[in-house]
């Protein structure tokens, strides 16, 4: 969710605040810092997300396990890109597995056409003859 989207549920700072344990104050200066990015209404008042909540909740795991907002900023950038690659990599494999079908779909096509078609070629006195024969299809398999 972009902050320029209006999340389907929200909360107001306040209840943020008090459903993460945290001073308003805190939040603003996670949001100052780049960790959040609340939806803001055309008057300028911050609403919560429940992505928001849950990216403050991990805030709180990272500063529990010693790092600072520096760490925590670095940790949580890695974290959006290592998802961003695994959803470009998802991508990716759906991508070559269509690919692949197609292929094999192909593939297969072209057997049958080759199943019901052989040219052999012969050698004549002066130059190499193909004679078609129309195998029996049950023949061939």
């Amino acid at each position: 969710m972009s902050a320029h989207e209006p999340p389907e549920a929200y909360y107001l700072i306040g209840i943020v605040a008090e459903l993460a344990g945290m001073h308003p104050q805190t939040l603003r200066l996670y949001e100052r810092r780049g960790l959040l990015r609340p939806y803001r209404t055309a008057g300028k008042t911050r609403r919560y997300s429940d992505e928001d909540l849950a990216v403050l909740r991990r805030i709180q795991e990272l500063s529990e396990e010693g790092l600072n907002l520096a760490g925590i900023e670095r940790v949580l950038g890695l974290e959006r890109t290592i998802a961003e690659v695994e959803a470009h990599l998802a991508e990716l494999t759906q991508q070559l597995s269509n690919e692949r079908q197609m292929h094999r779909e192909e593939l297969a096509q072209t057997r049958r056409s080759m199943r019901s078609e052989v040219v052999l070629v012969t050698r004549t006195e002066t130059a190499l003859v193909p004679i078609r024969h129309t195998m029996n299809r049950d023949r061939g398999r």
